[in-house]
């Protein structure tokens, strides 16, 4: 709740008798809980930094850019996007996790940083004790791509092709541990194919690999590889998600076209240092969910392919449990080891 101005005066009286008689009663303990509620009461008084750990174009930073403009408006500060991209998101948010914990630094948080708790043997950061997660904003499906002059227009081809040459076909995904490197892999599980991993820096880079024809296919964002569908350039061969998406209605599911146990989507939400006070996680997360659910907002996200998904700060930590159990189970399932 705002302060009433016309009170401050009383209030800040207030304050400095309590800090005073808590010093006179050998308790000051009490004159820094008083100063920090007045802090935290007052926030935001300057610009917010809000990491990206992933490159400038790829969906996490289009829908925090998207997200927040409309965000600096609602709390009357600049929030400037900071891209820190590395190491399957872990620069960023190693960053993040040693920031000072006053609500000046978020982190754009999601699946990704969750299977790289096992992906990575030394990530430089834990998600539940490094972290407060404030809310989850958004899911993406991902989307199975070959380039148009490839000569396959369905899964079955790709199959055909990699069964035909066991190990020749190269795939490209956004990184290690990114949902375009488990998904690929627990596909392949699944279709019995054997295909080698060609990481890149991003969704970006990994459509830009499959539109060089650097690699035989990819399983990039959507939003990300939308556009290229348009166009023509790339040609889409399954939605690996729960159901199909209405911008392209034509392509069927994992799921639809026999492969049942692979239903992938990223998704990604705001995270902030353990140790910030809960009056500034209560009003960041107040003034995320009204952002999220403006409808300029919610068309631009899915303009761009994402889907608004807000879910609660439990929910959301829960999101990073099963994923990190997912990761696991896949990992021995195919036989990867952390790196």
């Amino acid at each position: 709740m705002q302060d009433n101005p016309s009170q401050r005066p009383d209030r800040r009286r207030f304050l400095r008798a309590a800090g005073a008689a808590s010093l006179a009663a050998g308790l000051p303990w009490a004159t820094t809980a008083a100063t920090a509620t007045t802090h935290d009461s007052a926030w935001p008084t300057r610009p917010i930094k809000w990491v990206v750990p992933y490159l400038a174009g790829t969906s996490p930073d289009t829908a925090a850019r998207i997200v927040a403009e409309a965000l600096s408006a609602q709390l009357g500060q600049p929030v400037v996007i900071d891209n820190r991209a590395g190491a399957g998101g872990n620069i960023g948010a190693r960053q993040v996790a040693k920031a000072p914990a006053d609500g000046y630094t978020l982190l754009y948080s999601g699946s990704p940083m969750a299977a790289a708790m096992r992906m990575y043997k030394s990530p430089g950061y834990d998600v539940f004790k490094d972290f407060r997660h404030v809310l989850g904003m958004s899911r993406s499906d991902i989307l199975v791509v070959v380039h148009a002059d490839s000569g396959m227009r369905t899964l079955d081809d790709l199959a055909a092709r990699a069964k035909a040459r066991p190990g020749a076909l190269d795939y490209a995904s956004g990184g290690v541990g990114t949902p375009s490197h488990l998904g690929v892999e627990m596909l392949a599980s699944s279709m019995g194919l054997q295909v080698n991993h060609v990481p890149y820096k991003g969704a970006s880079e990994l459509v830009n690999a499959v539109l060089g024809q650097q690699v035989a296919f990819g399983a990039p964002l959507f939003s990300v590889a939308y556009p290229k569908v348009l166009a023509g350039k790339l040609v889409p061969l399954a939605i690996a998600g729960p159901q199909r998406n209405a911008k392209l209605p034509q392509v069927q599911t994992l799921a639809e076209l026999g492969v049942p146990n692979v239903n992938l989507t990223s998704w990604g939400g705001v995270s902030v240092p353990a140790a910030t006070p809960e009056p500034i996680v209560q009003r960041l997360r107040t003034a995320l969910e009204e952002v999220l659910r403006q409808p300029r907002v919610i068309a631009l996200l899915e303009q761009e392919g994402g889907k608004v998904a807000i879910t609660s700060a439990d929910a959301y930590a829960k999101g990073f449990e099963r994923e990190i159990q997912f990761t696991q189970s896949m990992m021995q399932r195919v036989g990867i080891q952390p790196i």
